[in-house]
């Protein structure tokens, strides 16, 4: 069946259809740009600033390192940092050895950190020295053989054996569309995280086809990037880091959201793109009600991770006159799927056209079949060069979500008469959470070791600042008081942050089929 393609007639402004992907390495990519822009400034942090040319070199010396290391072709690095300058270095000089980056979030506890490292079989870990608690904690029962931490104090040369060492530029051969650059790791309907195996030709695809989508309002070579999205998510890797080193832009580092701090960077930095998530939108748009800063410099705003509400869509395009493209993408696809366009018809609370080179289509959610008609709702499939090649070690969930190339979603959405698709529910149970995917499993998981839990359902409510924030409802155990705040800390020490309920709700029963599964669509709509 063909897939029908209404959005064609609004592929205006320059943004092509279809474009040219060539089958190189993303660190060919890399040294392109080195090439053309060697003086330009290619990172900011805290002030201090380094070239490209400066960048290739810190990078060669950190790929020299790990290749005296023994890390070869297909080894698995693993990288647990903020935003830094430090991350782009090891990010680029693992891929340098021909070597796999493992994503890691610096906010996992010791059981999530273990699950990474033993599942992916990393044989190094790059991390912030401030985290090696946490890794101390687990790093004996891993195959980890050096752990290298690094500091923002030390001007990027990481430790004293790296600095000490003949730095050998490792020479590999890549095959793009075999090799895999990066293990992305996503949650699952399991709770067991998953590693998506993204190759070097899926990421230098969706590089190219994001910039197809912004290239209108992209100036090569002048585009200095406001990258507060973690580049240990695929997001803020491909949206910021990529893009931003594939148009010789200057990344502005912020290693984590602080409204102030952010305010700060702004009014110094001057940045020109902001790749953004919806709370990120909303803290700046209640702060400029206080302090009425300039937002001005901003030329191109796009927002991914979680919807974002209308309203304030059309509040931030009012304060800083620019027009926020939303779009939507997933780990599997490296990560972009849909954008509205940056010039031309836009739609508030759609995510708008499929990028160049992809195409989506709605299939009836049972079968995965039958193509539906416009309006019609249904399971949001995806097929393109940016789609995966599969989940590290796991056959069966690969063949569940890739299917004679499409990629199935697992979100709910429709198409409209235009061609623009809009999310409007999950298949899945996932939650986002300030732009972070959260799996209620893994945090049910923990809530039934809490000593007076009988049964427990977690699930997402709408938050105006967090897009959606994470309720949890709890029976107690039969003549056990159950204390919620008591039972939030306990989360807060076993998960994630942005993984612990933020509220408790303590009941008789839990509404069930009758089968004796939990109902958490009865409780989303009680508690929403």
């Amino acid at each position: 069946m063909l897939v029908k393609k209404p959005w064609l007639k609004h592929v205006v402004g320059g943004t092509p259809h279809e474009i040219e992907i060539p089958e190189v390495s993303l660190t060919h990519i890399f040294e392109n740009s080195v090439q053309k822009f060697a003086e330009h400034n290619a990172i900011t942090f805290n002030g201090d600033t380094y070239t490209y040319k400066q960048l290739e070199q810190l990078i060669r010396n950190v790929a020299g390192s790990l290749r005296n290391l023994g890390i070869n072709k297909g080894d698995r690095v693993a990288l647990m940092l903020p935003n830094c300058p430090q991350y782009p270095i090891s990010y680029y000089a693992t891929l340098m050895c021909g070597a796999v980056v493992v994503q890691v979030n610096p906010m996992y506890k010791s059981s999530e950190l273990l699950h990474v490292l033993n599942d992916s079989e990393a044989r190094v870990l790059i991390a912030l020295d401030k985290l090696l608690p946490v890794v101390e904690e687990v790093i004996n029962a891993t195959e980890v053989e050096v752990t290298l931490p690094v500091s923002f104090e030390n001007d990027c040369k990481f430790n004293e054996y790296m600095k000490n060492q003949k730095y050998k530029v490792p020479e590999v051969s890549i095959e793009p569309k075999k090799d895999v650059a990066i293990l992305q790791y996503t949650g699952g309907t399991t709770g067991r995280s998953k590693g998506a195996m993204l190759t070097h030709y899926n990421l230098v695809a969706n590089t190219l086809q994001s910039y197809a989508t912004s290239k209108v309002r992209t100036r090569i070579g002048e585009e200095r990037f406001l990258t507060i999205s973690p580049l240990f998510h695929v997001y803020g890797m491909t949206s910021c880091m990529n893009l931003c080193f594939y148009t010789g832009g200057n990344l502005i580092l912020v290693p984590k959201f602080d409204v102030e701090q952010t305010v700060e960077v702004i009014e110094k930095t001057k940045p020109t793109i902001f790749p953004g998530v919806p709370t990120m939108f909303i803290a700046l748009l209640s702060y400029y009600k206080e302090k009425n800063f300039d937002l001005t410099s901003l030329r191109t705003c796009t927002s991914g991770s979680a919807p974002l509400p209308v309203e304030v869509l059309n509040n931030f395009n009012e304060t800083s006159g620019t027009s926020v493209a939303e779009g939507f993408g997933l780990s599997e696809a490296s990560p972009v799927t849909h954008r509205n366009p940056i010039s031309g018809l836009q739609k508030p609370g759609s995510i708008g056209i499929p990028i160049p080179n992809t195409e989506a289509k709605i299939v009836d959610s049972v079968t995965g079949v039958e193509e539906l008609e416009i309006e019609e709702v249904g399971e949001l499939v995806v097929r393109g060069p940016q789609i995966m090649k599969g989940y590290w070690n796991m056959p069966e969930e690969t063949t569940n979500v890739l299917r004679d190339g499409w990629l199935f979603t697992g979100d709910l959405a429709k198409m409209d008469a235009d061609g623009f698709f809009y999310i409007v529910g999950r298949k899945k149970e996932m939650i986002i959470a300030s732009g972070y995917n959260v799996y209620p499993v893994e945090v049910e998981d923990v809530i039934y070791t809490y000593p007076n839990v009988l049964e427990a359902a977690v699930i997402g409510v709408p938050d105006k600042y967090r897009g959606e924030t994470i309720k949890a409802v709890v029976v107690p155990k039969e003549g056990e008081n159950l204390d919620g705040e008591e039972l939030i800390t306990y989360c807060r020490e076993r998960l994630a942050a942005y993984k612990a309920p933020q509220s408790v709700e303590v009941v008789s029963e839990l509404p069930k089929t009758t089968v004796g599964k939990i109902l958490k669509r009865s409780l989303i709509e009680t508690y929403s």
